[in-house]
């Protein structure tokens, strides 16, 4: 049975001039491509199989990542349905000189696991085993998605 640990993925892009909007800040459609990104791979180790998005539950983008900046990706699961894997997601700000970091966004999608013929099936339960594990999950549930 798959940990919250185990699905726990983080990721980083370095936000480059062509990753800009008209405000030279990161592009939300550049973003919202990386958290899609890193949750899907999140929910495929969890699921055993290949994941897509189902759902964007929520976006929220707090603050803008500059140019030069990393975005710095974190997902999890946090919790399953019968064939559905539901992903917390989170950005931060990371400058890449001093690691300093500052949330920027926060997110949850929900995945639907699939077998080579594009049907859903069924995914396993979700343990909790550490008290990271807990808090990562609860820091989850405890969000206003």
């Amino acid at each position: 049975m798959p940990t919250v640990h185990d699905t726990h993925i983080q990721n980083r892009f370095l936000v480059h001039p062509n990753h800009a909007n008209s405000n030279g800040v990161l592009h939300g459609g550049n973003l919202m491509k990386w958290l899609d990104e890193v949750g899907g791979m999140a929910a495929m180790r969890f699921a055993g199989e290949t994941c897509v998005t189902a759902q964007i539950n929520s976006l929220a983008f707090e603050r803008p990542i500059q140019i030069g900046d990393t975005a710095l990706v974190e997902a999890y699961v946090y919790d399953a349905g019968q064939t559905s894997v539901h992903v917390a997601l989170r950005a931060q700000r990371e400058n890449p000189r001093t690691g300093e970091t500052e949330k920027t966004t926060e997110s949850s999608f929900t995945f639907v696991a699939i077998d080579d013929d594009g049907s859903p099936v069924p995914v396993p339960d979700l343990s909790v085993e550490t008290d990271e594990g807990e808090r990562l999950r609860q820091r989850a549930l405890e969000a206003d998605y």
